[in-house]
C-alpha cells in the first residue's frame, strides 16, 4: 500500500495518508504507457503538411528537347522531380494521424502512471483549494509552502474555475479535474497534487477500468 504526504489548507503538514488500493495497485506497465503516450502525441499532430507532385506543378506541356540526337538522357517534362521547379517525387499528403486506444488500455495506463509517481513519493494529498477569486500569487505561495518544485499537476475535486485561472500564468503548473487528466500530463509532472475529496468521492464508487478517462489519450 502506497502512502502520500498530506497538507492542510494552511500549508501545514499532517500525517501521511494511505492511497486507495483500487487505483494505486503497484502495477507499472511500461509497454502500455508507451502505447498511450505515443497515441497522445500522434493525436496532437494536425496532419496538414502538403507538397506538389509533378501533376500539380504548372508548365511542362511539351518535351523540353527532342528525344534523340542530343547526347543527353531523354526527358518528358520539366515538371519532373529532377528539374528545378519541378514537382516533388514523394510529397507529404494531408492525412489524419489519429490513433485509437481502447478504454481499458487507457485505464491501465493511467493507473500505471499514477503508480510510477507514487513509487517515487511524488504524489501529495491536500485539502480542497477554495479560492474566492483567481489569485496566481495565492496559489504560488501555497505550492511554495508545501515545498512543491518543478512541474506540477493539480487534480481538483470537480471543476474549479478559480484554481484553473490562478494557475494559468504559472508556466510549470497544470490544473485538471480528477479523472480528466491524460497519461501524458501525469508523466509530464514531477509532482502530482490531488485534492483528498476527489479520491474519497470515487473511492466510494470504484469505477470500472478507464470509466473515468477523458476521450483523448
Amino acid at each position: 500500500m502506497y502512502k502520500a504526504a498530506y497538507y492542510k489548507t494552511d500549508g501545514k503538514k499532517g500525517r501521511a495518508r494511505a492511497l486507495p488500493d483500487w487505483l494505486f495497485d503497484g502495477v507499472v506497465n511500461e509497454g502500455v504507457l508507451h502505447q498511450v503516450v505515443k497515441a497522445h502525441l500522434a493525436n496532437q499532430r494536425q496532419g496538414t503538411a502538403a507538397g506538389k507532385n509533378r501533376s500539380a506543378v504548372k508548365g511542362g506541356g511539351k518535351k523540353p528537347f527532342r528525344q534523340k540526337g542530343t547526347g543527353r538522357a531523354r526527358q518528358g517534362t520539366i515538371r519532373a522531380a529532377q528539374f528545378e521547379g519541378g514537382g516533388l517525387a514523394f510529397p507529404p499528403i494531408p492525412h489524419s494521424w489519429n490513433q485509437k486506444v481502447p478504454r481499458k488500455v487507457k485505464g491501465l495506463a493511467r493507473r500505471s502512471a499514477l503508480n510510477a509517481r507514487a513509487e517515487e513519493d511524488r504524489v501529495i494529498l491536500i485539502d480542497a483549494l477554495k479560492f474566492e477569486a483567481p489569485k496566481t500569487a495565492q496559489l504560488r505561495d501555497y505550492l511554495g509552502s508545501i515545498e512543491v518544485q518543478g512541474k506540477t499537476l493539480i487534480l481538483t475535486d470537480g471543476r474549479s474555475e478559480n484554481v484553473y485561472l490562478s494557475a494559468r500564468n504559472l508556466p510549470n503548473v497544470e490544473v485538471r479535474p480528477f479523472g480528466e487528466e491524460s497519461v501524458y500530463e501525469i508523466l509530464w509532472a514531477n509532482t502530482v497534487v490531488i485534492e483528498r475529496g476527489a479520491l474519497e468521492k470515487v473511492d466510494s464508487a470504484k469505477p470500472d477500468d478507464g470509466e473515468e478517462e477523458a476521450d483523448d489519450a
